[in-house]
């Protein structure tokens, strides 16, 4: 299939053919979704920690006597149904979100994202992006020049020039492709791919 090139100053551009496998498979919302939970769940962190009764820092003393007051019988304060006590089921900093993805699976999710761009005219490639200072204002300005709001560009290699420009500017992210993520893709409006990434994305995705 084709799809159309930008370049800096002429909207209309070229065209340029892509791998089918890559950019038109059919949409799968099953395969999607796992993929997206997945990268959610692993970039998680077990540093929350709660504790048990056991742990919970409170006198061994009995409350009050086990008969004759009328209240409920309890042992002790760290009871979890009293305020301040232990959790019945607590946390531990050595919790595990992970959420294994296989290699087939995550191509495969991968390209389904990339073909329901390209169906809803979010993606598009562009001959270079270039920077030769690491200058915000002006990657701002050629992002506006080429008609975007909110853009994720994925390129071979990142320069250092890039990656400083882009640090300060919320709504524009410029990624390799070894690092792409199916939430980046999704989150932004349009997905700008430069010539020298597409090699490289039918190593990675076929």
């Amino acid at each position: 299939m084709e799809i159309k090139v930008l370049n800096l100053g002429d909207k209309k551009g070229s065209t340029l053919k892509v791998s089918d496998v890559v950019f038109d498979r059919k949409y799968n919302e099953t395969l999607v979704h796992q993929l997206v939970v997945s990268h959610l769940s692993n970039g998680r962190q077990g540093t929350r920690a709660q504790k048990s009764r056991g742990q919970v820092r409170a006198s061994g003393r009995k409350p009050w006597r086990q008969k004759g007051t009328g209240r409920a019988r309890v042992g002790t304060v760290a009871s979890p149904i009293w305020r301040g006590g232990g959790k019945v089921f607590p946390s531990s900093v050595n919790e595990n979100f992970k959420k294994k993805i296989n290699k087939k699976m995550f191509k495969a999710g991968m390209s389904t994202i990339l073909s329901q761009l390209v169906r809803e005219s979010r993606l598009a490639f562009i001959d270079e992006f270039k920077l030769d200072v690491p200058k915000t204002r002006v990657l701002e300005k050629m992002v506006k020049d080429l008609g975007f709001d909110s853009l994720l560009l994925v390129v071979g290699e990142v320069s250092k020039n890039l990656d400083l420009a882009s640090r300060n500017l919320s709504n524009v992210s410029v990624v390799p492709v070894k690092k792409l993520d199916p939430v980046s893709l999704l989150k932004y409006e349009n997905t700008v791919i430069s010539k020298e990434a597409v090699g490289k994305f039918e190593e990675v995705f076929v």
